[in-house]
Formats: structure tokens, C-alpha cells, sequence
């Protein structure tokens, strides 16, 4: 019950077409209780030879008709109201979702498949579907049918109604187990089809992997493995409906047997009529239905359930980077840049970063060096606030960056990663990416700056051309410049280069370089580097060595000292 209040709670802007599907439900029932009396009725004026059986029963097929055409509008307007109610708030929910997963930090990326985000966004929210169409009003249209059929039961003969429950507490109690050990297996179907989706989607971004290192038959086993482990629980699941439904049929019977035999034995002794064992029989096939109703309606439920559980995991997780309730907006930044005592890690046991402290001046050019894994990736996402530090703090123009909004510090920051990614469209709109409203000349102007211009015209349909999924048509170092012109045309006083000449030649690395240096001028520059002839005119170079910093300076200094950084500029160079 504690999913399905969330759900119409949630769902409250399209309380109207719920409540109009609701009430067209509550008439259809009500319209439908019409046919086993106007068969009574009928029986009674056969049986007593009433003289006016023409003019009655034509009355009788009237009301019947009647009561057949309501139901068949209130069948319409339940079925497209509640829908209409179900499929809004189902993309109200994925849009939410999706959302609420662009703001959780990069930790519960590292943690989580994107294929398993993507499958409850898309699959596990469809179940909310099913809780509004078809759960919900089938709930209040059976219960309301069993206690109105109830009702009619008693009133027509009270020891035959009594025998008729006898079935009741079997079938109660019979639920109760279904529903015990059904939903713990339609949980593992939905994290099951989960860890599908995830493999699959992995294995699909990784193809050109798989080929290369012939692994089709390992992947092709790994998949298969993945869904004979998701047939299996959904087979499990359904085998318990399949042994229930019956089995609730079965006791619904043996009720109606009962009846019948005692029925008869009641109109041999004259206390009940044959036209009112004819009328409660045709109320007792109605009055069983909601119970029969209830095996189909479990499994709905249950899956439901099931699914909505997963989504609202989503909505419910905690975010590790949580914008202050008093953050303020960064304006006129000039770029004085700060780590004061930083330390972090991302297991408690494996520190990354230790002590760290850095005072970088507005328009210094800074770059980080040393092995992989030292934390120099680590200390950009830091400034990003893509994690927090486990301890110290981190100041632009001496404002700590936990009392700035998100929006306001990332839109101070610009960079350029490793891996470079860009989005399935044109080469125009992924260098206008996090730009909306720049011209086509500021457009070209940072092209040019990044080198992209001459490839790209080159292009037979210019900065029109559609580049494939994350631009597969471009080589390494043509997705490279288009998003080094991306981050020139953002013009953010903060610049944070990532590797970013790592997937180019030698010539372009030199014209790629070039074009850094000029439009590093003004700004404040993170530089992450491998190769170290690209950074030797940094004002800084600080060198990294696993927990902190090991030792810092210009180039000439470190040189001289004849350290770490000196080892490896001689490592590279010879």
C-alpha cells in the first residue's frame, strides 16, 4: 500500500481522468448486477405463467440493454482516462528519473551500470503503468463487486449466503502465501532484467572491443547466461501462478457445489423459490469472479510493486555533492584558485590525495604530472565538484566552492577531457554543446582557434555534417578538436585540459598546442599532461605521487633540483 499511495500521490495532477476512470468503473459494476436480476425475474414470470410474460420480458430485455450500453461507455471511458492518467504520469516519472540521475554525483556512476540506470528508467517505470490502469480500478471494482454481490446474497437467502462463504477464509489465507513468496521473486525478475540490460549495453559501447580480442562466444555465453537467469525467475514466479490459479478456481467451485446441493434440498422443503436459486446462482458465478480475479491481480500487483520499488530507489538516493540551501552565484570570477588541505579517497582504506595545498594565482597556467592513478584527474573532478574532499576546502576568488551553486561554478569551468565524448548530431551542435545562444561566427572563430575549421569544411556538408554516435565517423584527433573548440567557445575563466592533446599526432599535437597556449592567455589553466614537453612554459608544475604532492616549481626549478619530475622529462626525452 506504501507503493501504490506514493504512486497516486504523485500522480495527483491527473487525479480527474483517475477519479473519472474510477467512478466510470463504480457504474459498469453496479450496471452489470442488472443481468442476474432480469434473469430471476424472468425465471419468476415462467414459472408463475404470468399473463403479461410478453410485455414484461420485452421490458425486462430493455433494461438489460440499457445496462449493457452504460457499461460499454463506462468500459470506454475507464479504459482511456485511467490510461490517459497512467501514460502522462509515466513520462512525468521517467523525465523526474532522469532528472534526479543527472544530479547525483560521479560516485553512484562508478557504482552503477548505466545500462541498470537506463533499464529502470525505461523498463522498471512502466510498471506505475500497470498500478494506474489496471490495478488500482480492477482493486476497487472487485471489492466493490464482492461487497455489493455480498449484499444481494443475504437478501435473497440468508443460510444459502452463509454457506456460500465457506470458502472465503481458504481462499484469504491461500492470497496471503501467494503474495508471500510471488514478490521476492518478481524483485530478482526486475533486477534480473536489469543486470541484462546493463551487459548488453556495456557489450554494445564495447564492440570494437569484443571483435578485436574475439570474445563473441565468451559475450554471446555471458548474455545467454544473463537471460536463461532471468527466464528462470520469471518462470519460478509464474509456475506459483499457474499452480494458484486453479487452485483458487477449485476452492471458488467447491463453494458453488455446495450451494447447489443445498439449494436443492432448500426448495424441497419449500424455503426457497427455483427462480431465487436460478437469481443467486447467477450472483454467486458474480460473486466468485472478484476472487478468481485476485490470482491475475497478485501477479499484476506484485510486479508493479516490484518494478516501482527500483524507480523509487532511484528518486531516494541520498546525493553525495548537495548544493548549501544559502549557495551563491560566482560573478566577475578572476580565477584565484585555492586547495587548502585537501585530502580524499575513494575507499577509506586507499588514500588518492593527502594535505594538498595549492595557491594558483588568476591567468597562472598550473599543470599536474606524475604516474597514473595519483589523483590528478582527481584533483579537476574536486574543482568541479563532481566529489567532495574527505577533508580541507577548495576557494575560487577566496569563496569556498561548497557555498556556490553548481550551475554557476560549472559554468566558470570549462574542459577538455581525455575522452573525449560527443553526442549522435551535428558538428554544429556539439561545439554549441553548453552554449546555446552563440553565433555561427563565434562558432567558426573557435573552431579555427581549436584547428577544427579546415577538417570541417572539408566535410561536404560543413558544420551540418551528422557525426554517428559519439562520433564515430571522426578519427581520434578531428573528436579531439571539436571539443577543444567546444570548451574555447564556452570562454570560461577557469580552463581544465585533461590529457588533451593525448589523441593527436605529433604535427596536430603542435598545432593543437599552439592554439592552448593562446587561448590559455587571461585564464586560469589546469593542464593534466603525460607528455611533459607540452608544459614546460607552465607557471606551476606540480608533481603528484600518489598521496600528495611530492615536489613543485617551474620547469627550470624542478630540472635543477634533479627529483621526480627531472627523471621523467629525461625518461620522455631520451
Amino acid at each position: 500500500m506504501k507503493i501504490v499511495l506514493r504512486v497516486l500521490k504523485e500522480a495527483k495532477k491527473y487525479w480527474f481522468y483517475i477519479f473519472a476512470g474510477i467512478l466510470a468503473v463504480i457504474v459498469s459494476t453496479l450496471a452489470s448486477l442488472y443481468t442476474p436480476w432480469v434473469l430471476q425475474e424472468l425465471t419468476k414470470l415462467i414459472i408463475d405463467g404470468d399473463k403479461d410474460i410478453v410485455l414484461k420480458s420485452r421490458n425486462l430485455g430493455l433494461i438489460l440493454l440499457a445496462s449493457y450500453v452504460l457499461m460499454g461507455i463506462c468500459s470506454y471511458i475507464r479504459g482511456y482516462f485511467t490510461h490517459y492518467a497512467a501514460y502522462h504520469y509515466v513520462a512525468d516519472l521517467r523525465k523526474g528519473l532522469y532528472d534526479k540521475v543527472q544530479h547525483l554525483s560521479m560516485k553512484y556512476f562508478t557504482e552503477t551500470q548505466t545500462g541498470q540506470i537506463a533499464s529502470r528508467i525505461m523498463h522498471d517505470s512502466v510498471n506505475a503503468e500497470i498500478l494506474i490502469a489496471h490495478v488500482i480500478p480492477d482493486l476497487i471494482v472487485n471489492a466493490l463487486m464482492f461487497i455489493s454481490i455480498s449484499i444481494i446474497l443475504f437478501y435473497i437467502n440468508i443460510n444459502l449466503a452463509l454457506v456460500s462463504l465457506i470458502s472465503i477464509p481458504f481462499l484469504i489465507i491461500v492470497n496471503m502465501g501467494y503474495s508471500k513468496y510471488v514478490l521476492p521473486l518478481w524483485r530478482l525478475n526486475s533486477k534480473a532484467v536489469g543486470e541484462l540490460n546493463g551487459t548488453l549495453q556495456d557489450n554494445l559501447s564495447g564492440i570494437k572491443e569484443i571483435q578485436v580480442f574475439n570474445q563473441q562466444k565468451y559475450e554471446t555465453k555471458k548474455i545467454g547466461d544473463l537471460a536463461r537467469k532471468q527466464t528462470n525467475v520469471f518462470l519460478k514466479a509464474t509456475k506459483l501462478g499457474e499452480i494458484f490459479n486453479p487452485f483458487i478456481v477449485l476452492l471458488s467451485s467447491i463453494g458453488s457445489v455446495i450451494v447447489i446441493i443445498y439449494g436443492g434440498y432448500l426448495n424441497s422443503i419449500g424455503s426457497v423459490s427455483a427462480a431465487d436459486i436460478v437469481g443467486f446462482i447467477m450472483y454467486l458465478n458474480l460473486f466468485y469472479r472478484p476472487i478468481n480475479n485476485l490470482s491475475a491481480l497478485n501477479e499484476q500487483l506484485n510486479t508493479a510493486i516490484a518494478g516501482c520499488e527500483r524507480v523509487y530507489e532511484i528518486m531516494d538516493t541520498e546525493m553525495d555533492v548537495k548544493e548549501s540551501p544559502n549557495a551563491v552565484n560566482l560573478k566577475n570570477v578572476k580565477g584565484a584558485i585555492e586547495f587548502k588541505d585537501v585530502s580524499f579517497y575513494y575507499k577509506k582504506e586507499i588514500p588518492v590525495l593527502k594535505s594538498i595545498n595549492i595557491k594558483i594565482n588568476p591567468g597562472d597556467t598550473v599543470a599536474f604530472v606524475g604516474t597514473t592513478g595519483v589523483g590528478k584527474t582527481t584533483l579537476a573532478s574536486l574543482l568541479n565538484r563532481f566529489y567532495d574532499p574527505v577533508e580541507g576546502e577548495i576557494l575560487i576568488d577566496n569563496i569556498n566552492i561548497k557555498n556556490v551553486s553548481l550551475t554557476s561554478l560549472r559554468d566558470n569551468i570549462s574542459m577538455v577531457l581525455q575522452d573525449t565524448y560527443l553526442f549522435s548530431g551535428t558538428v554544429y551542435e556539439n561545439i554549441v554543446y553548453g552554449l546555446e545562444y552563440a553565433t555561427k561566427e563565434q562558432v567558426r572563430n573557435a573552431a579555427v582557434a581549436a584547428n577544427a575549421h579546415d577538417f570541417i569544411t572539408g566535410f561536404e556538408n560543413g558544420y551540418d555534417t551528422l557525426i554517428g554516435e559519439r562520433g564515430i565517423r571522426l578519427s581520434g584527433g578531428q573528436k579531439q578538436r571539436l571539443s577543444i573548440a567546444r570548451a574555447v567557445l564556452r570562454n570560461s575563466p577557469i580552463l581544465i585540459l585533461d590529457e588533451a592533446t593525448s589523441s593527436l599526432d605529433s604535427k596536430t599535437e603542435k598545432e593543437i598546442q599552439s592554439a592552448l597556449d593562446n587561448i590559455s592567455v587571461g585564464r586560469t589553466t589546469f593542464v593534466i599532461a603525460h607528455r611533459l614537453s607540452t608544459i614546460k612554459n607552465a607557471d606551476m608544475i606540480v608533481v603528484l605521487d600518489g598521496t600528495g604532492i611530492a615536489e613543485s616549481g617551474t620547469h627550470d626549478e624542478l630540472i635543477k633540483a634533479k627529483g621526480k619530475y627531472s627523471s621523467m622529462y629525461l625518461a620522455q626525452a631520451s
